[in-house]
């Protein structure tokens, strides 16, 4: 009788300690993961002036990335259980990096838009994975608190490494070499994992849900794309409302599915656990402010302020470097410290630092103005991010490790993905207000008035306040400056209040000891 030279698939809810190999490969995809999508957010000044995007195309740069990542999170993380999570590393690394290509070699807006896509899916593979593949080789819920801070830790260092990449690229070359250098990282994480990776799945009561991955997926997109076009095409005009209402439709269709399937995509049944409930809507409102605030920043120094990309790179250092600086205490805070008062602490912090952030004037470049509130928002992100994952990821038994990082992941990515696109369309809009009553009631001659007024309908605040870096249009400069710090303004505040609603909801509602082992759930 033959014998098999295959390596035994380990099952998800035991086995042996995990390997270091495996833990390598897992922890460098979900770095390679974030490194992709962060990586937009330090060139949006060069994409500005450069490829002139106009209205909402800038804030679809970004989005592109992230909407097949929210979609198509909770497939991946069924396809991890029944193929092999192993496989999914070494493929969503590969994805990614074409993806990256593509955008590399971009000649246009749209070509940007599809290499992003490409690249988001090989993400939205990477995200789930890497966190089940770690969870399901935890021993106790000690260790997997111990992976869950390093998981979390690297997604930070991701978030950092990216715009260093960006800003030195595009200081010394251009931001064409900044995808390139992330398309090497994609490779590299591609061959770590088929060369060290342990193969893992958890096949048992699982398989392949279409009618649920069809209505989840439509509705989100349905819903992201009224949320981002509406600002631009208008609230009320007819593809918008479409698109509201086909989201509605498509989620409620979804929630039926999960109900009547016999083995779904996602077990409503785990929104029962208070625990991992709460943990779900702060893992969305909490990750929308912290996002929000990034892209805040983004705008802020890149397409109007027009600072140099290094100074947006150290700006989100602050924000996610200090995640892996902080990794020898939140690993002991998992541990130690009740997950209300974690979550809550990690998101007042984030809150503060928005409202301080939002009192700063837009005129003023100095960097130092910065450092104190991007520095509160980044030891709360690092604080939130891993309580949130640990929460979330402990509240089920280890053979639902897949779907919990799934589904924690999928939340917690569509916050990220709200947030530039509620906090692009909220602050754009109120800029254009602003710099329409400024332009009104200046003394400026007519022909300038006019000129600043059909740059404004045609391009929105961001087109009028690049084309007014000129020396003709220079009088309008500081009108169009004044007017998109005003809105972004808005934008902080928003993102601090979402916070702030999320420290309260996570106080008053989280219960639990810190390090509580997983409830049993029906099979």
């Amino acid at each position: 009788m033959p014998t098999s030279t295959k390596a035994p698939v380990r099952p998800a809810q035991s086995g042996p300690a995990l390997r270091r190999g495996t833990l390598v490969a897992g922890l460098l995809a979900v770095c390679t993961a974030q490194i992709g999508l962060a990586i937009p957010a330090t060139l949006n000044g060069l994409f500005q002036s450069q490829l002139h995007p106009v209205g909402s195309q800038l804030t679809w740069i970004s989005d592109a990335f992230l909407l097949p990542v929210a979609v198509l999170e909770l497939t991946f993380g069924l396809l991890g259980d029944l193929l092999g999570r192993k496989r999914l590393l070494v493929g969503g690394a590969a994805l990614l990096a074409v993806g990256e290509v593509v955008s590399a070699t971009a000649s246009g807006i749209h070509q940007l838009w599809v290499g992003q896509a490409l690249a988001g899916l090989g993400a939205a593979a990477l995200f789930p994975t890497s966190l089940a593949i770690l969870a399901a080789g935890a021993a106790s819920t000690a260790e997997r608190a111990r992976i869950v801070a390093l998981w979390a830790a690297l997604l930070s260092t991701g978030g950092f490494v990216a715009p260093l990449i960006g800003g030195i690229t595009a200081t010394y070359g251009s931001w064409r070499w900044a995808f390139v250098v992330v398309t090497l990282i994609g490779v590299g994480s591609a061959v770590i994992s088929t060369v060290f990776a342990a193969e893992s799945r958890a096949p048992e009561g699982r398989s392949l849900d279409p009618v649920g991955q069809l209505t989840i997926g439509v509705g989100l997109f349905a819903l992201l794309y009224g949320i981002i076009q509406g600002p631009e095409d208008g609230w009320t005009s007819t593809p918008v409302i479409a698109a509201f209402t086909v989201a509605l439709l498509g989620l409620a269709g979804f929630v039926v599915a999960e109900l009547r399937v016999a083995s779904p995509l996602l077990r409503l049944d785990l929104f029962r656990n208070r625990s991992f409930a709460v943990a779900s809507v702060v893992a969305v409102v909490g990750m929308f402010s912290f996002l929000g605030t990034a892209y805040s920043i983004s705008i802020r120094l890149g397409p109007v302020q027009e600072q140099a990309p290094m100074r947006t790179a150290m700006a989100f250092l602050l924000l996610n470097g200090t995640a892996l600086a902080m990794l020898p205490v939140t690993r002991r805070l998992l541990n130690a410290v009740t997950p209300a008062l974690l979550l809550g602490s990690g998101l007042l912090l984030i809150a503060a630092g928005n409202y301080w952030a939002a009192t700063l004037p837009i005129h003023d470049h100095s960097f130092a103005l910065l450092i104190a509130p991007l520095a509160l928002v980044g030891i709360g992100f690092a604080v939130t991010v891993s309580s949130v994952t640990a929460t979330a990821v402990n509240t089920v038994p280890p053979h639902l490790a897949g779907m919990a990082s799934a589904t924690t992941n999928l939340l917690r990515d569509f916050g990220f993905t709200l947030g530039p696109a509620v906090i692009g369309a909220i602050a754009l809009s109120r800029a254009g207000d602003s710099f329409a009553d400024a332009l009104g009631a200046s003394d400026l001659p007519a022909p300038l008035k006019a000129a600043g007024a059909e740059i404004l309908e045609e391009g929105g605040p961001l087109a009028v306040n690049g084309a007014s870096a000129g020396p003709k249009l220079s009088a309008l400069h500081p009108l169009a400056e004044s007017a998109l710090g005003t809105g972004y303004s808005v934008g902080f505040v928003l993102c601090g209040s979402a916070a702030l609603f999320s420290a309260v909801l996570a106080l008053l509602a989280l219960r639990g000891r810190a390090g509580a082992e997983a409830p049993a759930l029906a099979d």
